[in-house]
C-alpha cells in the first residue's frame, strides 16, 4: 500500500531532504519528517510557501508530478495592488510568458484568507496597496505563478500552495504533515 504523506511546507524551506547548495545550512524536509522512503512529488520553490505532497510509490509520484496528467494546482497569492478585471480575465485567456502561452487558469479575486503569519513577513509599501487571488493551473512551469501574475501587473508577494488534486492544506500548520490513506 503506497504511503501518500500531506506537508505544509514553510517559507524558506527547500523541497528536499538534503542540501547540497552552499556552505551556509538551509531548511530542508528531514527538519520536519522522518518518515524513510518517501520522496516529493513534485517541488515548491524555497520562497513559497504550502502542499507539498511526500510518497514512497513512484508512478503516484509521477502521477502528481508529470504536467501531462493536468492534476490541477490551486495557489493562494498575495499581490501587490488591486487586482483588476482585465488582469483576472488575462489569466483566465492564459499569459503569454517568454517560454510560451500557459493553459488558461481558473482565477479569482479573494478575500485575505487569514492565513498564518509568514517569517520573515512580506514588504509592505504603505503607498501601493495589494490584494489576494486563487489561481488553479493545471502545468507546472518554473515558477509559472509568479511569472504569470507579474505579466499581468501584478507581482506576487506572497505564495501559498493550497490544493494539489483533492488535496488540500487544511488543518496543517506550517512544518506540519499528515499521512492519508491509500
Amino acid at each position: 500500500m503506497a504511503r501518500l504523506i500531506l506537508f505544509n511546507k514553510p517559507y524558506d524551506m527547500l523541497s528536499q531532504f538534503t542540501d547540497r547548495g552552499t556552505d551556509a545550512a538551509r531548511a530542508t524536509l528531514s527538519d520536519c519528517i522522518a518518515v524513510p522512503g518517501v520522496y516529493p512529488a513534485g517541488r515548491l520553490d524555497r520562497d513559497s510557501e504550502g502542499l507539498l505532497l511526500l510518497t514512497d510509490d513512484g508512478r503516484l509520484q509521477s502521477r502528481i508530478a508529470d504536467p501531462k496528467y493536468k492534476l490541477p494546482k490551486t495557489y493562494l497569492a498575495q499581490v501587490e495592488g488591486e487586482v483588476s478585471d482585465e488582469a483576472l480575465a488575462a489569466l483566465r485567456r492564459g499569459v503569454q510568458l517568454k517560454d510560451g502561452l500557459t493553459r488558461p487558469a481558473e482565477a479569482e479575486r479573494i478575500a485575505d484568507p487569514g492565513l498564518w503569519p509568514r517569517n520573515p513577513p512580506i514588504r509592505v509599501r504603505k503607498s501601493v496597496p495589494d490584494g489576494w487571488i486563487s489561481l488553479t493551473i493545471s502545468e507546472g512551469r518554473n515558477r509559472q505563478v509568479r511569472r504569470m501574475t507579474a505579466a499581468v501587473g501584478h507581482p506576487t508577494l506572497r505564495l501559498v500552495r493550497w490544493r494539489i488534486g483533492d488535496w488540500t492544506l487544511d488543518g496543517l500548520a506550517p512544518g506540519e504533515w499528515r499521512e492519508e490513506r491509500m
